[in-house]
């Protein structure tokens, strides 16, 4: 089981976030970034041609037996999946269409978000925006584990069951830290996707929808990519509240792994992050940063001084504005 760990509270934190900082000082130094804040409509096709190739796996499954519609979902199903949450966390930065056509990018996004089989595109943009605002806020920022989280999941092997339940811990989260009232745009994401999920079904049958949320659900728990989760924010550095991983995995999550890069530069899109990382070498190389993302979950389960309260928190002060 392993011992429990010693830590029994958040790190609590008194000062603002680094990223807004250091923004501002690499800008100065080199104005030439800007240029990368435009964006990707590369984006658009790549996302395109993922639905298109679920949807083929979709049909390729439906007569498929069991085991093998259970292998296809983990091996296959579950990388594309958990790629397309990172297309959806482009795009909710507006990377699709640029800020200019906002809408655009919500409409783009529930359309990316049908393969899913669950509803998670809109919601996630409103949450998604507050962690990069205030990041670590306590009662705002629902990226950080809730108090019980912390606590029970303490030893070895409650941190490995904690890792395989992440999509349940992302999709409760919000309604215990932070819970918002519905959006007109949440029910049409809802309505489109339980239309999605219906014409699946009558077309191809329970094998097809099966592959569908099981893809989802275990490509966001126990699955290499989810190391991200942890690797992004979780304090294995005592002081170092953000994290990068430059390994070969960024090629399959729109280099959501260029962390630091991306809290300092939200509105550049993930194909630009290693330019940013190479136009301010200075300020990344000396960074703490990760190549193994499947290295991060061992360590997390394994470190005894590492669990879910390995986060940085604040509380916020003077006026808070949410989505």
């Amino acid at each position: 089981m392993g011992n429990t760990v010693a830590r029994e509270d958040f790190e609590w934190v008194y000062t603002d976030q680094p990223h807004a900082d250091r923004r501002k000082e690499i800008l100065a130094k080199h104005p030439e970034i800007k240029a990368l804040m435009k964006p990707d409509y590369n984006l658009i096709w790549v996302v395109v041609l993922m639905v298109l190739a679920q949807l083929t796996a979709f049909y390729l499954v439906k007569d498929l037996d069991w085991k093998w519609v259970v292998f296809w979902a983990y091996v296959f199903g579950s990388c594309i999946s958990h790629s397309m949450t990172l297309a959806i966390h482009e795009i909710s930065h507006n990377s699709a269409f640029g800020n200019s056509k906002a809408m655009w990018n919500r409409w783009f996004g529930i359309f990316a978000n049908l393969p899913l089989g669950l509803p998670y595109s809109i919601s996630f943009k409103r949450y998604h925006m507050d962690h990069h605002r205030y990041l670590g806020g306590d009662g705002i920022d629902v990226d950080i584990p809730t108090n019980f989280e912390g606590w029970f999941f303490c030893t070895r092997f409650r941190k490995f069951i904690w890792i395989v339940l992440q999509p349940f811990f992302y999709a409760i989260r919000p309604l215990c830290i932070n819970p918002k009232p519905i959006t007109r745009l949440e029910i049409i994401n809802l309505m489109a996707q339980v239309v999605f999920d219906v014409a699946i079904y009558y077309l191809w049958g329970v094998k097809s929808m099966f592959y569908m949320l099981a893809g989802s659900v275990l490509g966001l728990g126990l699955h290499p990519i989810s190391g991200h989760f942890i690797a992004e924010h979780y304090m294995f550095l005592k002081g170092h509240e953000t994290y990068s991983y430059y390994g070969p995995l960024n090629l399959l999550t729109f280099n959501v792994g260029y962390h630091n890069e991306h809290h300092d530069f939200p509105n550049i899109p993930g194909k630009s992050l290693p330019l940013v990382k190479k136009i301010a070498a200075e300020y990344y190389d000396n960074l703490p940063q990760y190549n193994s993302w499947i290295k991060v979950l061992y360590d997390f389960v394994m470190d005894d001084t590492i669990s879910p309260y390995s986060r940085m928190k604040r509380q916020l002060k003077g006026e808070v504005k949410q989505d």
